[in-house]
């Protein structure tokens, strides 16, 4: 695509996504919760105000003595993906579109989404970190740098500034944390930690209370600009989701880091190729991508592709080989 093309695109993608403002504007006032009401990681943890508080962080312990240490190096992963919001808050506000101001006091839909999007995530990796810390079973020095290196590192879900693109992204990996914070939360209750699984699964009711907001953003932009909207999805997933903590081990001693954490969540059930795939399934029936019509000739042949995409990941999960057991040096 020429300069020019692409210069075009972006504006009239922009335009779409001014017309979303009053849409997301309702989103932050009744999809997200008022600070006051919302849960908060203390409501799951040890008050330490409390005489008895040691007693709790023993019993925290023993139950936590019960969960493979595959399951908390996933546990692991999760909370370092959640605890690199900077980064996520920055890339929102970077989209062609989305903070023309370039203020974060701007009164706009998209703004205020941002930040409270961006808000309610934050407690996440409050809570599991804090969890983890309790556990004792954790190298948590080695979690702090990793940490440190993923937003040293930053964040590029190769979506090249588009809106359109940005929004397929965030749809796409909400649902996937989702379904990983649930896989989780089982694991959790089958090792006999059910306070650990209550934490994993209302994490995972946020991540599904977001993922409804972004694919509701993007439904939008079909009825507006189906044509638009199916090349971006198209080109997404031509690239394939990049999650958010792939840089989390670039620069560092072990730069296959997450390779190794993917391989992990792989081998457990947490996030698998067949979870991919039927992610891509469900975006495509939920967007009804093989209904839409009056489509340019681009967007008809990003309709066939998508139209077979979910089958083409599930046959490649099916011979996917079981990765060999990895210990990371997140654990003690």
């Amino acid at each position: 695509m020429k300069s020019g093309e692409i210069n075009y695109e972006l504006e009239k993608n922009m335009e779409v996504i001014s017309q979303l403002d009053g849409l997301v504007g309702h989103a932050v006032d009744n999809v997200l919760v008022d600070p006051d009401d919302c849960w908060q990681p203390s409501d799951f943890l040890p008050d330490m105000g409390n005489p008895e508080a040691f007693e709790d962080i023993k019993l925290l312990q023993k139950r936590a003595e019960g969960i493979p240490d595959t399951v908390l190096t996933s546990l692991v992963g999760n909370m370092i993906t959640e605890e690199a919001l900077p980064s996520y808050q920055t890339y929102f506000n970077l989209l062609e579109g989305i903070n023309e101001e370039r203020s974060l006091l701007s009164p706009s839909g998209w703004v205020r989404w941002s930040k409270a999007w961006t808000a309610e995530e934050n407690r996440h990796g409050d809570l599991l970190n804090k969890y983890l810390y309790l556990t004792g079973r954790v190298d948590m020095r080695a979690v702090e740098q990793t940490i440190h290196r993923l937003i040293t590192n930053g964040f590029d879900p190769k979506s090249e500034s588009d809106p359109y693109q940005a929004m397929i992204y965030t749809s796409f990996q909400e649902r996937a944390t989702k379904i990983s914070h649930v896989n989780t939360g089982k694991l959790a209750d089958k090792a006999g930690d059910h306070v650990l699984s209550r934490i994993c699964k209302t994490i995972a009711g946020d991540e599904a209370r977001h993922e409804k907001a972004y694919k509701s953003f993007m439904a939008r932009i079909f009825e507006i600009d189906p044509s638009g909207a199916i090349t971006a999805f198209e080109k997404m997933m031509r690239k394939q989701i990049v999650m958010p903590a792939v840089l989390m081990g670039e620069g560092g001693s072990r730069p296959n880091l997450y390779r190794d954490f993917s391989d992990i969540t792989q081998k457990v059930g947490i996030y698998t190729g067949w979870d991919y795939a039927r992610i891509i399934e469900h975006l495509v029936e939920f967007w009804k991508i093989e209904a839409l019509t009056g489509l340019d000739a681009a967007a008809a042949k990003a309709q066939d592709y998508l139209a077979n995409l979910a089958d083409r990941y599930m046959r490649l999960a099916d011979r996917m080989k079981a990765p060999d057991e990895i210990k990371l040096a997140w654990l003690k």
